[in-house]
């Protein structure tokens, strides 16, 4: 095999979790819903604040098509909805402690 040839190829599992967790807010919705029990949609985007309704809205029905989360109406007036993690949302907090984990050690402090 050609050197060019072996460069091409991709590494389907990370290509794969680049398409799932690609959104620009993702991983920092699973870290608050995981590790700060923010669970409803208001406190979500006041928490990340830069965020548009639309945007979270996008990024909360991907994960939750993506396995990740786990949507909970309560079908009370006024609306009430909540995100768990599902199982293998669970099963990504362990990579997200430590990409936090190195983040706070390799990363520049902000102000």
């Amino acid at each position: 095999m050609k050197k060019t040839e072996t460069a091409i190829q991709r590494c389907k599992t990370m290509s794969t979790l680049q398409k799932i967790l690609g959104g620009k807010w993702k991983l920092e919705i699973l870290y608050y819903i995981a590790f700060c029990d923010i669970r409803r949609f208001g406190a979500l985007r006041r928490q990340i604040g830069e965020i548009t309704e639309s945007s979270l809205t996008k990024q909360l029905r991907e994960l939750e098509a993506d396995g990740f989360l786990v949507r909970h109406d309560f079908k009370e007036i006024p609306p009430r909805v909540e995100y768990t993690l599902s199982e293998l949302g669970q099963s990504f907090m362990e990579v997200i402690e430590y990409m936090k984990a190195w983040g706070d050690c390799h990363l520049p402090k902000g102000d």
